[in-house]
């Protein structure tokens, strides 16, 4: 479904997203203090040290994804487990041979960004199993303040319940639409609205749902944009 096309050429401009999690300043603290203790070679502790203190901007700059970078509480604390655990374990050992420990680090890096990725949009995909507008509270990696996503899900089992879905919608992009500009660009974590247009009306395949075609649309023609996409 074009709706839920997640990942494109347009890396997000944020900070990260691990750290947002409460454990992340008191164990990255912890890794770079001890960073010195974990490789015979002088020439690992800058580059290990480097690693560490870009971690979240470098982060970003690898999700590499289309849509806004919120992740859910839920899955946020599934990946900062995975990477404490991974990181505990590498710090269990004693001192590494030259170029061991900051090729350990890069893995783990590159797995997390891996597991971040996949949490976003999994959370994304799973808007199909429910019928017509749905919301999820999130949390954005951008200033780690409590967000949610609105998105369409076409998981409806009857005529009916679609027609109830699509209504749903039209309900929601009136709502949309009305908001004058002081409304819209007021920031709410509970607000209903977005403060631009929501992100499932923007696909490049739903040109009638795009803002120009918004203030006129009736069930019917809604109906028939969402089933030919």
């Amino acid at each position: 479904m074009a709706l839920l096309l997640c990942l494109g050429l347009t890396a997000a401009l944020a900070r990260g997203c691990l750290h947002c999690h409460g454990n992340f300043s008191e164990k990255f603290s912890f890794y770079r203090h001890h960073v010195n203790l974990k490789s015979w070679w002088v020439g690992d502790i800058p580059v290990s040290g480097s690693l560490l203190s870009d971690w979240s901007q470098d982060t970003m700059k690898e999700l590499h994804l289309a849509i806004p970078a919120e992740i859910t509480r839920e899955k946020l604390n599934q990946v900062a487990n995975a990477v404490y655990q991974k990181m505990d374990q590498l710090y269990q050992g004693k001192m590494y041979f030259p170029g061991y420990f900051p090729n350990e680090l890069r893995a783990i890096f590159r797995e997390q960004v891996h597991l971040i990725q996949n949490a976003i949009i999994e959370s994304r995909i799973d808007c199909q199993r429910h019928c017509g507008i749905f919301q999820y509270e999130t949390i954005s990696c951008t200033n780690c303040t409590d967000s949610h996503v609105v998105c369409f899900g076409y998981n409806c089992e009857s005529s009916a319940q679609w027609e109830t879905a699509v209504q749903g919608l039209l309900r929601y992009i009136n709502k949309w639409h009305k908001q004058d500009d002081h409304t819209r660009h007021r920031i709410s974590p509970l607000s209903w609205m977005h403060r631009t247009t929501p992100a499932f009306l923007m696909s490049p395949s739903f040109t009638c749902l795009e803002p120009p075609h918004l203030a006129n649309l009736t069930l019917e023609n809604a109906s028939e944009c969402l089933t030919q996409h």
